[in-house]
């Protein structure tokens, strides 16, 4: 059985579709909400993967969320220092961003709505997207971005979109972070539709009443977004 370290910053914001696909194989899920005061353990060598999900607040909001300060460091000692398995989800791929070395930024204009991911050439050799296809469709929900990567020659770009270059990338070969929502479910759209940032975010880009169709594009591709997320899944199990 493999244990698994989740980091989540808001409740309604757990691994989803993928933690479904995890549980159904009799993994173990240790999961922490942060924003609720929970504490990353001392100790973790008990742990085979770390998941690090979305979440309302920004990673430069360490006045506000003090513990952004620990969390930042954890993920640096487990995917730097340690090389173990990581998986970023939208503000957890900021995070892993900002700890390689780029900088997390505005985006003009936010991505929110579902839309399309191109994938890269260097996607074809890797282990976790080589069979996705050249063009997928994602529920996106991001107002920032991480630029400025380039700097680390250990990051690979695996997907980009017109506006976002780093869509999906990896650091060496255990560290990979995606800025969509792979891990949706059929309820996801509505269930974050309730929360005030989120809420705003999608009517200032989307305009009010947005909502409503945002969720049914989402289920309309529902049934590929899924088989893409079990299709990643399938895979990062292979380097846990």
């Amino acid at each position: 059985m493999k244990n698994i370290l989740v980091l989540q910053h808001i409740a309604v914001e757990d691994p989803g579709y993928m933690k479904d696909l995890m549980e159904a194989d009799g993994w173990q899920l240790t999961q922490i909400e942060l924003d609720e005061g929970g504490s990353i353990p001392a100790d973790l060598s008990g742990f085979d993967a770390m998941l690090c999900m979305g979440g309302p607040m920004d990673t430069w909001m360490e006045v506000e969320h003090p513990w952004l300060i620990e969390e930042k460091r954890r993920i640096h000692d487990w995917v730097v220092t340690m090389g173990k398995p990581f998986l970023g989800f939208c503000l957890g791929c900021q995070l892993l961003g900002e700890v390689l070395g780029g900088e997390v930024v505005k985006s003009e204009p936010p991505e929110i709505g579902v839309l399309d991911i191109d994938m890269t050439p260097a996607s074809k050799q890797d282990r976790l997207f080589s069979e996705y296809p050249a063009t997928i469709k994602a529920v996106q929900w991001h107002s920032y971005e991480v630029q400025g990567l380039e700097s680390n020659p250990e990051v690979t770009v695996l997907g980009s979109s017109g506006n976002t270059k780093y869509q999906i990338f990896k650091y060496r070969n255990n560290a990979y972070a995606v800025q969509f929502h792979v891990e949706v479910r059929s309820d996801t759209v509505m269930d974050w539709g309730c929360i005030p940032e989120y809420k705003s975010a999608l009517e200032d880009s989307l305009g009010a009443g947005a909502l409503d169709a945002f969720d049914r594009s989402a289920r309309e591709h529902m049934p590929e977004m899924n088989r893409l997320c079990k299709l990643l899944y399938e895979n990062f199990k292979r380097i846990v």
